[in-house]
C-alpha cells in the first residue's frame, strides 16, 4: 500500500530577514570573518576593459530608500564571456563575473567597482537549451552562432532581495552610451512598453576621473523598474 505523504506541508513564504546579512554580508553586519567579503572582487585585476562603477539606491513604492538590500550581480567580460564551464571562450585569471553588494544601513546607497561588459551572443531560442550537450552536438549546440539573432547588448543581471520580497527580484542593467546594441537587444525588445524599456538604462557620467553609471531601482509606482520572471 502507497503511504500517503499529504502530512507534509508547504513551507510559509518569509521575506528576507536580519539574518540575510549575517549569512550572506557577514562583515556588513559586523562579523569580521573573511580576509575579504565574498563578492565584492568582481572582475579581479587582470580583466581588459573599461573600468567603471556602477551606484544606485532602491526605491519603494513610497518613494522612500531601502536600506537593508542585497543584491547579486552576473556578468560578461569585455569580449562578451562569462565565467562559466559552458561558456563559448575564456575569461582572465581572477575575473569571476559574480558579486555581491549591500546598501548603505544609512542612506540607502549602494555601489561597486567593475569591468564594463561586452556584447553576448544570444541564444536561437531566448530562455530555453539544454544544460549539456546532446549525443553528437556540434561545436554550436548552445545556439549561440546563428547569425539571425543580435547578440545581447552588453548588460549586468542582477538578482534583490530585502526585508518585504518574498521572492527575489530579476532585473538587468544596460548602458546608456550603447543606444545602437540596445535598441537591438532582443531581451529589452521583449518588453513590450517601449515606455518602460529606460528603468532599464544607467546613465554614465564621471566624477573624479572615473566612469561612473548611475541605476536607481524602483520597486513599485511610477518608474517601477522592468522585473524578469526567470
Amino acid at each position: 500500500m502507497v503511504q500517503k505523504l499529504d502530512y507534509l506541508k508547504e513551507t510559509p513564504s518569509q521575506t528576507a530577514g536580519p539574518y540575510v546579512h549575517i549569512g550572506l554580508a557577514p562583515g556588513a553586519a559586523g562579523f569580521d570573518i573573511y580576509r575579504q567579503e565574498l563578492g565584492w572582487d568582481i572582475a579581479g585585476p587582470n580583466a581588459k576593459g573599461e573600468r567603471i562603477r556602477v551606484e544606485g539606491i532602491v526605491i519603494d513604492g513610497t518613494g522612500n530608500p531601502v536600506k537593508d538590500v542585497l543584491i547579486e550581480t552576473w556578468q560578461a567580460n569585455a569580449d562578451g564571456v562569462y565565467a562559466h564551464p559552458e561558456s563559448e571562450g575564456e575569461v582572465e585569471e581572477g575575473f569571476r563575473g559574480w558579486g555581491r553588494v549591500i546598501t548603505d544601513f544609512e542612506t540607502g546607497e549602494w555601489g561597486f567597482d567593475t569591468v564594463k561588459p561586452g556584447p553576448v551572443k544570444a541564444r536561437k531560442s531566448l530562455g530555453t537549451g539544454p544544460l549539456h550537450p546532446p549525443a553528437h552536438a556540434g561545436d554550436d549546440w548552445l545556439g549561440r552562432g546563428d547569425e539571425g539573432h543580435e547578440d545581447m547588448a552588453p548588460h549586468i543581471n542582477l538578482w534583490i532581495v530585502a526585508r518585504g520580497i518574498n521572492m527575489g527580484l530579476n532585473t538587468r542593467l544596460y548602458f546608456d552610451d550603447e543606444a545602437e546594441a540596445n535598441a537591438k537587444d532582443p531581451v529589452l525588445n521583449l518588453i513590450e512598453w517601449h515606455n518602460r524599456r529606460p528603468t532599464l538604462i544607467a546613465k554614465r557620467s564621471e566624477r573624479d576621473g572615473k566612469v561612473v553609471y548611475r541605476f536607481d531601482i524602483r520597486l513599485q509606482g511610477e518608474g517601477e523598474t522592468v522585473f524578469f520572471d526567470i
